[in-house]
């Protein structure tokens, strides 16, 4: 478990930064502690090791195939998701009466993190499964309700998200699969969806689609999406599985990671005979969907900071161990291991500050969820919706790109070895390179910030993100040490530079939209590394007075002010040129044209 995750990291995040003990007050986790959470999380690390961990090169070395009858997966894949869902880890934030342990989503969130960082592939059977039935729970009707979500949060059942179609990819506005209304209230349902993960395996008794669809004579474009209930096996109003619901691997994707996973082509209605059900309101289907895809970005970003955090104690480990080259001159002196030398350490601090940071992202995000479903007034919640709203392409997109690089560092530190299959970093980046497409790409992350999140409600997230910016810097400079108070002074001259930017592709974008929004990615890589240089600060307040703990405890906190000196020397300077950049409004992407290439 040692290579999965840092679980004193992981306690330091929790209770010290985030302070998730307080979530207690709130009356849906009254009955909540320290040590419930410490029992759900060592729970999940138990199982990650017996069961997720040790199954995790096999899944990638054995992916599942298509024998043109049914998708055969090795067993090891089942036997872990059933020990998941029979531990009440699909149900883990509903109520005990339905087999949950009414966690915080911030909790949850910490205990998927675990999984994620043992074996990725097979975790995402369970949380897609979590993420629909969320769905049916928020939307859904109360006979839906009875019908689906008890064998789905107990694993009988699983659930996917089917959104992509061949012809439109990301453009969902271009969705073309039909759903015609049929005399018994259900609807047939036609076409072709790619890239479904999970969308076939004998894993479960059922698999249940959510998919979106237009119903005949809908508007077009998004506005006419509407979302339906689609299983593999019908099921009666009694809940007793039927015949077979017309819905046809039509073959299996090969990725370069997540292989463990697999990623379908589905047609539906092959044969006319695919019923589905409508979720809530006809027309309504992106916005219900929305709250599935939101929730996968969040999982995204966590998945990204842990295959880097794994991948960076597989590296710390293997750093220590080593033995290469030596401190001097002297050719007769025995060699050491290769953490002693300073480039060794720089990639090792990179992965640090990259993955470290990335997890304290991933669960303030989930902090916000508990908080803008149960603080105590209208207000309280509106500030959580807002920072969630707007980092969320963050907390997708951040995570995506330098967990990768993490992995990347983390090869390089196993020197010719870590380019070969028989090391795990090798893996490591191919499952993490998935992330960057997992759930819209980052220009479509780029673009939902820039040209839809910092200017909702005029600027109302921005302002209030700002705020809570100033309220670190103002504790950071209040403290006596000395470095603490410069990044401070660099954190606070970042965020004015941001504000500043971002007026000036406001008035850009005003003008013309196009213009103001080329150059999107930058203002989202830029934007990231001002938001982790915030997350760093928040972490060395925390650390720097226990700096001088004895032993392993100084040791833990005396690394935390090392690797927030490093973001501050080393990665929140790149947002100096990616300013000067933004602010010109360069037209060299823009303006290229297609013969030119």
């Amino acid at each position: 478990m040692d290579k999965i995750i840092d679980r004193r990291d992981l306690d330091f995040v929790l209770y010290d930064l985030l302070q998730v003990e307080e979530l207690t007050r709130y009356p849906r986790f009254a009955e909540h502690s320290r040590q419930t959470f410490a029992s759900a999380i060592g729970t999940a690390l138990a199982i990650a090791e017996q069961k997720f961990a040790p199954c995790n090169r096999k899944c990638d070395a054995n992916e599942p195939h298509f024998d043109g009858e049914r998708v055969h997966v090795i067993p090891e894949v089942k036997e872990a998701i059933d020990a998941f869902a029979q531990a009440g880890f699909i149900a883990a934030m509903y109520d005990e009466a339905q087999g949950g342990m009414q966690l915080p989503y911030c909790v949850t969130l910490a205990c998927y993190a675990i999984f994620r960082g043992a074996n990725v592939a097979v975790d995402a059977y369970a949380t897609l499964t979590a993420g629909a039935a969320d769905l049916i729970h928020e939307f859904g009707s109360p006979e839906q309700k009875a019908r689906y979500l008890a064998p789905m949060l107990t694993g009988r059942y699983f659930g996917t998200m089917v959104l992509t179609e061949p012809q439109a990819g990301s453009s969902l506005a271009d969705v073309e699969t039909s759903a015609t209304p049929r005399p018994d209230g259900t609807y047939a349902i036609k076409g072709n969806k790619i890239f479904i993960s999970g969308g076939d395996h004998e894993l479960s008794d059922n698999i249940v689609h959510m998919v979106l669809a237009r119903i005949p004579g809908a508007p077009p474009g998004v506005k006419g999406i509407s979302l339906f209930i689609v299983p593999k096996y019908r099921v009666d109003s009694e809940g007793r599985l039927g015949a077979k619901n017309d819905v046809a691997l039509a073959g299996l994707i090969h990725k370069m990671g997540y292989r463990g996973t697999t990623s379908t082509m589905l047609n539906f209605g092959e044969n006319d005979g695919c019923a589905g059900e409508l979720v809530g309101e006809p027309h309504r289907g992106l916005t219900y969907m929305f709250q599935m895809m939101n929730a996968a970005r969040v999982g995204v970003g966590l998945g990204a900071a842990m295959l880097g955090y794994t991948g960076y104690l597989h590296a710390l480990d293997y750093a220590r161990e080593r033995l290469q080259g030596r401190s001097g001159k002297d050719p007769h002196a025995p060699p050491v291991p290769i953490i002693r030398h300073a480039d060794v350490r720089r990639m090792l601090l990179a992965q640090k500050a990259y993955v470290e940071g990335a997890l304290a992202l991933c669960l303030y995000a989930g902090l916000l969820v508990d908080r803008q479903k149960y603080a105590a007034t209208d207000e309280e919640r509106r500030e959580a919706r807002l920072l969630l709203d707007l980092l969320t392409p963050i907390v997708k997109t951040w995570p995506s790109r330098y967990g990768v690089e993490a992995n990347s560092l983390a090869i390089q530190v196993h020197g010719g070895y870590g380019y070969t299959r028989e090391y795990a970093v090798e893996q490591f980046f191919r499952d993490n390179r998935l992330n960057e497409i997992h759930e819209g790409t980052s220009g479509i992350q780029a673009l939902d910030l820039l040209g839809r999140k910092v200017i909702a409600e005029n600027g109302a997230p921005l302002r209030l993100f700002g705020r809570a910016l100033a309220e670190t810097v103002l504790a950071a400079r209040g403290c006596e040490d000395a470095e603490l108070a410069q990044h401070a002074a660099h954190l606070s001259d970042a965020w004015e530079r941001l504000v500043e930017t971002t007026r000036v592709l406001g008035g850009a974008m005003a003008k013309n939209p196009e213009l103001g929004l080329a150059n999107a990615s930058v203002y989202l890589d830029m934007f990231g590394h001002t938001v982790m240089a915030w997350i760093w600060l928040k972490q060395a307040l925390v650390a720097w007075p226990k700096r001088s703990a004895d032993g392993a405890e100084g040791d833990f906190y005396r690394g935390k002010l090392g690797a927030a000196r490093y973001f501050f020397h080393w990665e929140l300077p790149k947002t100096g040129p990616q300013h000067t950049l933004l602010r010109s409004l360069d037209t060299s992407c823009l303006e290229m044209q297609e013969g030119w290439f």
